[in-house]
């Protein structure tokens, strides 16, 4: 093609922004037929997606490094299945359709409503089983999804979305449900998440698109950079500390952002440490090496460089003039310190980690404090240790979110050696600058709307407000509750109210039985309720009990003061007759 006949870079940016507008307008069409949808449908949408993708995990993976240049075929397809199979199995039970909780004793029902419109922003780093995941959350919580692809990623993630399109489509989705940007630019990206149809953003990327995405005015879900560090602690199963360090350090060399970073470890078994390490393919560099390293590896904006970036530690070592022995399967650094004199000490989403030796776990714990802060702030870390109180320590202290034990971080962040929710995209809170500290699931793109039905009665205007502490009542069982002394409006506890009444009755003629639990005599005397032409003033629970053994009715009026307990059993029995209306 001639120079002439190519389009320039702004044909190509209003190419993207078009098909942005034109997917996320479909997309909004067909969320309207997704939300109708019951949750038989929705879960036969959903297994029909995993069914469909999980044979292709392989020639995915394949095309995600072809394309791509980074990580390793075999763990990118434990990664596909790990999307088209954990995932999957973690969201199958959820509902996510209708009534989705019954709170009982507190009256509330619970029911699910889909976000709206998701655009989902695809990493070149982990290409195929992100969008596995994004698609499969998505649609599970009746939500359409429009993904922008990374642009040195589009063929294998493209393919990824095509072919879990056809499948939903032929278990029934409507047309729309899952689009997919082909012509993708940063200007198109952008119009996808500003657009007024999109309502929630799914971000996977580096910072500049997390902050473009926290920009774009709309409720987003974005991830920042991991930086994770491994703290080995004296009392640790140190062989199997090191084999897990490196086995997450190495898994798809290193491109998860919650793989290990840096090695703390306490001196007294540093030595020990550092032999493991060599004997498993460790190879520490010297001064000179972490200098040269350094300067290739990361640029002036402190960010890894994309040619070295998710390639092995002999590929690695070889582009930078230096010599490892056969079987390197990580290149460590020791360093002094953390921040910019240090370059190797961030975010390396490669196999290279940086080491410290500390004097114990107080100081290891202030360095990975410093290491978390330098680019990995509420993302993860992890902990090999025996010891339950410094675990627990390092569980109260440490600015990250998820703190692994006794395992590798990359593995054990995102669900696959842990208990935690099995996810792709994993929030960093406030300390990452994120809107939550999860791991992203089908229950982060629902709306909860709750029916809430009474529990206690609002005192109308003027008058004293009911006691509440045995009012809040379901089904006519007391709610669960601390022992405390009823108070009304003002602070006056019931009990001594109820007095005032009494000795007010009393004031009048009108005497009645002593006041359970209370001295006998005429102040602290109340009337019975009787059938009367006038409305009772005071009910409480026993008068009520009386009446309904009695057969009578009460007869209530504007300002008559029945108790939360007693207005429960007089209804449920139907005791109580309104002044002006037919017994």
């Amino acid at each position: 093609m001639a120079a002439e006949d190519r389009p320039s870079v702004s044909d190509k940016d209003l190419a993207s922004i078009a098909e942005a507008r034109t997917l996320a307008r479909a997309a909004r069409q067909a969320q309207s037929r997704l939300a109708e949808l019951s949750q038989e449908q929705i879960d036969g949408i959903v297994a029909a997606m995993a069914e469909a993708v999980t044979p292709h995990a392989e020639a995915l993976a394949r095309l995600a490094v072809e394309e791509t240049g980074y990580g390793v075929v075999a763990d990118k397809i434990q990664k596909n299945l790990f999307g088209s199979e954990r995932v999957y199995e973690f969201i199958r039970p959820m509902r996510t359709v209708g009534v989705i909780n019954r709170i009982e004793e507190r009256k509330i029902v619970e029911i699910a409503e889909p976000f709206g419109v998701v655009a989902a922003i695809i990493p070149s780093t982990n290409p195929t089983s992100t969008a596995i995941y994004k698609v499969l959350i998505a649609l599970k919580a009746r939500c359409a999804i429009v993904i922008s692809p990374h642009p040195a990623a589009v063929r294998c993630i493209s393919r990824t979305v095509e072919i879990m399109a056809e499948a939903a489509a032929r278990a029934g989705a409507p047309g729309g449900s899952i689009g997919l940007m082909k012509t993708v630019t940063l200007e198109g990206t952008q119009e996808l998440m500003k657009h007024r149809e999109v309502a929630v953003i799914l971000a996977t990327g580096g910072m500049g698109l997390v902050r473009a995405a926290y920009s774009a005015g709309k409720p987003a879900y974005g991830v920042g950079p991991g930086n994770a560090p491994a703290y080995i602690e004296r009392t640790a199963d140190l062989r199997k500390a090191v084999r897990d360090i490196l086995t997450g350090k190495t898994f798809d060399n290193g491109v998860l952002c919650s793989s290990e970073n840096s090695v703390v470890v306490d001196e007294a078994i540093a030595e020990d440490a550092r032999r493991e390490f060599q004997a498993l393919g460790g190879y520490f560099m010297n001064p000179a090496e972490i200098d040269t390293l350094g300067k290739a590896f990361v640029s002036p904006q402190r960010l890894p460089n994309p040619s070295l970036v998710g390639k092995s530690a002999t590929f690695i070592a070889a582009q930078v003039g230096m010599t490892v022995p056969d079987g390197t399967r990580v290149l460590i650094a020791p360093l002094a310190g953390v921040g910019r004199d240090y370059p190797l000490s961030i975010e390396k989403l490669a196999p290279i980690l940086s080491w410290y030796v500390v004097k114990d776990w107080q100081e290891a714990c202030e360095r990975c404090i410093q290491i978390l802060r330098y680019g990995g702030m509420g993302h993860t870390m992890s902990i090999h240790s025996r010891n339950e109180e410094v675990i627990l320590q390092f569980g109260l202290k440490k600015p990250a979110f998820r703190i692994c034990v006794n395992t590798p971080t990359a593995h054990g962040s995102i669900g696959l050696t842990t208990g935690l929710d099995p996810a792709m995209t994993l929030g960093c809170g406030g300390w990452g600058g994120n809107i939550t500290s999860d791991n992203i699931s089908p229950r982060h793109l629902l709306n909860i709307k709750r029916l809430a039905y009474e529990v206690r009665p609002a005192a109308a205007a003027g008058e004293a407000k009911p006691a509440t502490a045995s009012a809040a009542v379901s089904g006519g069982r007391p709610l669960p509750q601390r022992p405390v002394r009823p108070v009304v409006e003002g602070g006056i506890p019931a009990d001594l109210l109820a007095a005032r009444i009494d000795r007010f009755l009393a004031s009048r003629g009108v005497v009645g039985r002593p006041l359970s639990g209370s001295p006998s005599g005429p102040e602290t005397v109340r009337p019975a309720p009787q059938e009367t032409t006038a409305p009772v003033a005071f009910i409480c629970e026993d008068d009520v009990r009386e009446a309904i053994k009695a057969g009578r009715k009460l007869l209530v009026g504007e300002k008559t003061i029945i108790t939360p307990a007693a207005r429960d059993l007089g209804e449920s029995h139907q005791i109580f007759v309104q002044a002006g209306w037919p017994a």
